[in-house]
């Protein structure tokens, strides 16, 4: 075989086949990296740099491989999401916990079936194997009681379903953050200086992680046991509004005034400026991120089509499912409330406090992983 002609997804193939790798291997891998200078950018990989970045994503590939089975993504891209993606974000996450004396804390804002399950499954198995102790926090996991949403319903019956601003615990959300934020460093100096007042043993406490019970009241769901966690190295804080801001009034006004669909009536207009003005009581929340990244769909709309492939899917396996109909309502409630044209779109435009992009594409597979500035300038 001609090495010359061997693609880089073929190399990963035949290590995943039981090849070890050979210096063509290795070079053929470099010339990929910097043949894509936007993602490159994304993972501060330059030609100086891509040598040694190749060596420990390679280590890293072969220290997992054992374990790919275990990957929640079985498909034919599966190996080039893996190096393209998964990898090299481990690295950055790993290089900028370092950079900080405390757990770092990772939002992840994307929409409904953009993957952030997934992606999160997938980023604590690697970074186990780069010695960190990673935990997922949903934004689902702060939701108010059962109880406290039957209220709100009752103050709002807007608020048909769980999730748009307004239905969280933010007090929640911030102590638990603050908890993790200090876990780390709470216990290296009580363990330094066992004798200080500040760090007596009896305060080094396990840390509650809440969760949430989907199923719970038919459907409604409610808080489940917590998870209970000593601490982390590295939080994942993913959700489909984490992170975004409330925009200026003038702004919002402006886009409403173009009736974007679902958006048709003045209530629906009424909606969407409320829910503008419940993301203000969300910036203390967001003020605890370190990192910003955004899973932005090609085309936002798409999120109708995922959900119900994913309720085909799930009634498929004996389970109950939404209609075609009300899967609709569903997308659209979510739209009404905070339009992805709007939020979502002015965040990346903007690089407001977003570290980087990572484009899905119709498909589910990934599309451009860059900065947000580069994702505009190609635009």
């Amino acid at each position: 075989m001609d090495r010359s002609t061997v693609t880089p997804v073929e190399i990963l193939h035949r290590w995943q086949a039981g090849n070890r790798p050979i210096a063509p291997d290795l070079d053929r891998l470099a010339l990929w990296e910097l043949a894509d200078d936007v993602r490159s950018r994304a993972f501060g990989i330059t030609p100086d740099s891509v040598a040694e970045v190749v060596r420990c994503k390679t280590d890293l590939f072969f220290s997992i491989l054992d374990e790919l089975h275990t990957f929640p993504l079985k498909s034919t891209v599966f190996l080039e999401t893996l190096w393209n993606l998964w990898l090299p974000l481990a690295m950055q996450l790993s290089t900028a916990k370092q950079s900080v004396n405390r757990p770092l804390i990772q939002g992840i804002l994307g929409g409904q079936g953009t993957g952030k399950t997934t992606l999160c499954q997938v980023l604590r198995l690697i970074l186990g194997k780069l010695g960190y102790s990673t935990v997922s926090l949903s934004l689902d996991d702060i939701y108010k009681t059962y109880a406290d949403r039957q209220q709100l319903q009752k103050a709002d019956p807007r608020l048909i379903w769980r999730g748009p601003p307004g239905t969280h615990d933010i007090d929640l959300g911030i102590a638990v953050l603050d908890k993790l934020r200090g876990s780390q460093t709470r216990n290296l100096a009580a363990v330094e200086n066992p004798q200080s007042d500040a760090f007596k043993p009896d305060i080094i406490k396990n840390i509650e992680i809440p969760r949430f019970d989907k199923s719970a009241y038919g459907g409604a769901g409610d808080r489940s046991q917590p998870e209970i966690i000593s601490g982390a190295d590295i939080v994942l804080f993913e959700g489909w509004f984490v992170g975004v801001n409330p925009v200026v009034d003038a702004k919002l006004n402006e886009f409403l005034a173009g009736a974007p669909f679902p958006i048709s009536t003045e209530s629906d207009c009424q909606f969407a400026r409320d829910m503008n003005g419940k993301l203000y009581d969300y910036l203390p929340l967001w003020n605890r991120l370190d990192r910003l990244m955004v899973l932005y769909p090609q085309d936002y709309r798409i999120s109708r089509m995922w959900r119900n492939q994913a309720e085909q899917e799930m009634m498929a396996t004996g389970k109950s499912g939404m209609s075609e109909a009300e899967i609709h309502r569903f997308v659209e409630y979510f739209w009404k409330a905070l339009h992805p044209e709007l939020f979502i779109k002015s965040m990346v435009e903007k690089g407001d406090r977003v570290d980087l992009v990572i484009e899905i594409l119709d498909d589910h597979s990934v599309g451009k992983i860059c900065r947000a500035i580069d994702l505009k300038l190609s635009d």
